[in-house]
């Protein structure tokens, strides 16, 4: 049965985000207009930007978009999700005015004609601060998700060219430099990631690990992060653009040591949110050139036993090639949508050892998947993870005898792969103590089912 739209929630929403909207943004300005010392960012190119008075209409827009998006909220996760993603990007974004002020030195003087009140009327309450990142990007990012799940499919271009519009003419009405923009989307996506649609946020599994290897890898991300942030903001003009490194890596860095494989929210599909995609954008481009590059000379898949490849995250031709039917990913970090081909993900870190209910539910889903034919077992190179499940998915089907014979099958398959001694000693714990899958999660404190993860 269909769930009632959630109206009188989403108009109490309203009435507590639109205030809040008004009073922290006029707060963060206030503070900002006391101080002598706010600074500004600006490229030389941004002072041809012509002033159009016309696109204070679209930037206006987005105030209206913002009210309506709440009532558009079908169900009542819908709501909640969307409107605490509201709620933490005004939060972020006001945090950020506060530290780190800038404004913009762009004077606009009096705009004449039909436009020029609505302009009066946004300077009664807006000063030339709290410019970084963009509050008026972020948010449209926000809004693109109720919009385009309401609208029809044909009229998704409609939208996008409307929200394309809006973030336009918070340059050509000099409310905003450039650098306001990618740093309000990153925020936008940020706020996203953190209150996924169809998965709890990430935030709720959030633990300090107690694996020395997760908090040395998570300080090597964050020892990144802060490095090329320092370049950056030294450095200064093009060099900016590191923030968006920098920021891929503190994140990273924090799924490492507080959060988990999950995370990365790949999909049972191999694809991943475009909001994921943007925050880790570098880091996504380094993983994958790092492991098309560790991989160049070697076969993209090995054949391990009748029916199961183990190799690298696939491309199309590769698939083809194989006969590939169905698809074991254990890469957390990569997306690998595979349309046409069974695809399962059982998520795992990468350069961490999976838990034995990783390891039971990994050699499962590869069991169950060599039922309908050629099985690729993958992460992003094909040396770790997916050769220790293959290792486990011998085990279980009794191809090997013990742990140090399945691993040696698999490195005769593919020489390249680097188990050793502590990955014999974890399948021998994981053979000693094979529960049914369900009962290995309630121990791990994990979920069950298969089909919602990443790994490598």
């Amino acid at each position: 049965m269909s769930e009632a739209r959630p109206w009188r929630r989403a108009i109490v929403w309203l009435l507590v985000l639109g205030p809040f909207f008004f009073a922290s943004y006029g707060f963060a300005t206030w503070v900002t207009a006391q101080r002598s010392d706010v600074g500004f960012i600006v490229f030389a190119w941004e002072r041809q930007i012509p002033l159009l008075p016309w696109t204070i209409v679209p930037y206006w827009l987005v105030d209206l978009l913002y009210g309506l998006s709440l009532l558009l909220c079908a169900t009542r996760r819908q709501l909640d999700t969307h409107a605490a993603r509201l709620l933490v990007t005004q939060l972020l974004a006001v945090s950020a005015f506060l530290v780190f002020p800038l404004r913009c030195t762009f004077q606009r003087g009096d705009v004449q004609g039909s436009f020029g009140w609505m302009f009066d009327v946004l300077m009664s309450f807006d000063q030339p601060y709290n410019q970084a990142p963009s509050l008026h990007i972020a948010l449209l990012v926000v809004l693109l998700e109720p919009y385009l799940r309401a609208v029809p499919r044909a009229w998704h271009t409609l939208v996008y060219a409307a929200a394309l519009l809006i973030g336009v003419s918070v340059l050509t009405t000099w409310q905003h430099h450039f650098v306001d923009i990618p740093t309000g989307f990153w925020l936008g996506c940020f706020a996203v990631w953190l209150f996924p649609t169809d998965a709890p946020p990430p935030l709720r599994r959030a633990t300090l690990t107690g694996s020395r290897k997760r908090r040395r890898l998570a300080a090597g991300y964050a020892a990144g992060s802060l490095g090329i942030g320092l370049l950056a903001t030294s450095a200064g003009g093009a060099w900016l653009w590191l923030l968006w490194a920098a920021g891929a890596l503190a994140l990273v860095a924090l799924i490492y040591l507080v959060l988990d494989a999950e995370a990365f929210e790949k999909r049972a599909d191999g694809s991943m949110p475009g909001a994921v995609r943007c925050l880790l954008g570098p880091y996504l481009l380094a993983a994958w050139l790092n492991s098309r590059w560790w991989t160049r000379r070697l076969p993209a898949a090995s054949p391990v036993s009748a029916g199961i490849l183990l190799g690298r995250l696939p491309g199309e031709a590769e698939l083809r090639s194989h006969g590939v039917v169905a698809i074991v990913d254990l890469c957390a970090e990569l997306p690998c949508p595979t349309p046409g081909v069974r695809h399962t993900v059982v998520p795992l870190l990468d350069l961490v050892p999976p838990s034995l209910a990783q390891l039971e539910r990994a050699s499962a889903a590869i069991d169950d998947a060599r039922q309908i034919g050629q099985v690729l077992v993958c992460c992003a190179l094909g040396f770790a993870r997916s050769a220790l499940a293959v290792a486990a998915w011998l085990l279980r089907t009794g191809a090997a005898n013990s742990p140090a014979e399945a691993v040696a099958q698999v490195q005769r398959a593919r020489p390249s792969v680097v188990l050793g001694r502590d990955e014999i000693d974890l399948l021998s714990r994981w053979q000693e103590h094979r529960l049914p899958a369900s009962q290995f999660s309630a121990a791990d404190g994990q979920p069950s089912s298969v089909g919602a993860g990443r790994e490598h």
